[in-house]
């Protein structure tokens, strides 16, 4: 059965997913590139990302490849496609990750603000969708037959998803590192009234991963 995931979403130690202040400059926010040092050496982003040879295999980078194992389609929050907030300014801005993104697979970004598809390289198709949490995960679902929706963030996308009790499960990698201030994933959300429960955390130097899964899913 096609589920709904988050996979590879980090933490800080003081629950933050995202640093203070993001901008052109700062992605992730202020500090937010060091969530991700169990990440960025990995297989599995390097040659995702960069197309590169080489990078380190073993219990991160086996939890990295399972992100990109049997996802359809994927969704993201507007900040999670770019730095620019309210109506778009002009139509250049094509995403982070150049003319050929990561996804491969169409890609629905939620936003306030309409805008026509993007065709990139690779397989991956940017969607707009302005009728909220509920249009986009349907036309995810549709788009990716039969195949499952990975919801890839930002933790205001998450927060909003978990709240209505729509993701299957998590993969949070909950990084050795305090970032103070910025974007708290669980502000406001009870998992455990919402039924997940823990069913798997292995700890390696640079970040201990939990999956968490909804009872009955």
């Amino acid at each position: 059965m096609a589920r709904v995931r988050v996979e590879g979403f980090t933490l800080s130690l003081d629950g933050y997913g995202a640093g203070p202040n993001q901008d052109l400059g700062n992605p992730l926010g202020v500090g937010g590139t060091d969530l991700h040092q169990w990440l960025l050496p990995t297989r599995t982003f390097q040659q995702t990302l960069f197309g590169a040879d080489g990078g380190t295999t073993g219990v991160d980078d086996d939890f990295a490849a399972r992100g990109f194992d049997n996802v359809g389609a994927w969704i993201l929050g507007r900040n999670m496609f770019g730095p620019i907030r309210g109506p778009w300014p002009d139509m250049e801005w094509k995403g982070w990750w150049g003319d050929n993104p990561p996804y491969h697979v169409p890609t629905f970004i939620l936003t306030h603000h309409a805008r026509p598809p993007i065709q990139m390289e690779g397989g991956t198709t940017f969607h707009f969708v302005t009728g909220g949490i509920h249009e986009a995960l349907d036309r995810a679902r549709d788009a990716a037959n039969g195949m499952d929706v990975r919801i890839g963030g930002g933790p205001d996308t998450i927060r909003q998803y978990l709240g209505a009790a729509l993701i299957d499960e998590l993969h949070l990698a909950i990084s050795p590192v305090l970032l103070g201030a910025g974007e708290r994933l669980f502000e406001g959300i009870d998992m455990r009234a919402l039924g997940y429960e823990c069913v798997q955390f292995v700890a390696t130097e640079k970040a201990t991963h939990v999956v968490l899964r909804r009872q009955g899913n």
